[in-house]
Order: structure tokens, then sequence, then C-alpha cells
């Protein structure tokens, strides 16, 4: 079984962190389909540059990314609906 701490070491490592946090921050000012490019094209620079794309990378991005996208449309759903009547 996996446990928390060998999750949160594997977050840690090669700068995982940072691909979880940059997607929230970009889904969260712009949109996710911004997180979700942004994803993409880090992993294409990564492969540009003649490194090989790491898959938990670009899903760390769009998993930060759907986060903030939940927490953008609940913020408008609760802003819209005292508005219908």
């Amino acid at each position: 079984m996996i446990g928390k701490k060998n999750i949160l070491s594997w977050i840690k490592s090669s700068n995982r962190w940072k691909h979880l946090v940059g997607g929230f921050l970009i889904a969260l000012v712009f949109s996710f389909p911004a997180a979700l490019g942004s994803a993409g094209a880090m992993e294409f620079k990564d492969w540009q540059w003649g490194g090989k794309p790491e898959w938990a990378d670009f899903l760390l991005t769009v998993a930060g990314g759907l986060v903030a996208g939940a927490l953008r449309l609940l913020c408008l759903w609760l802003i819209i609906k005292p508005l219908i009547p």
C-alpha cells in the first residue's frame, strides 16, 4: 500500500509540486484550457531540449488545473445561484 510519506516524497522529487501548483494557479487566473496548454507546452519544451517528456509532470499540471477549474465553477455557481428565480 502506498503511504502518505511515499506520495509526499514522490511529489517533492523532481519539481513535481511546481507542476501541481503551476497548473492550479494558471487555471485559477485564466482557465482550465490554459493550464492544459501550459502542461503540453512544458513537456514539449522538455522534449525539444533533448530530454523526454514526463507524463507524471503533465498529469500533475492537469490535476492542479482541474482542481482550480472546479473551484472557479463553484464560485461562479455560488454567485449566479441567487440571481436565478
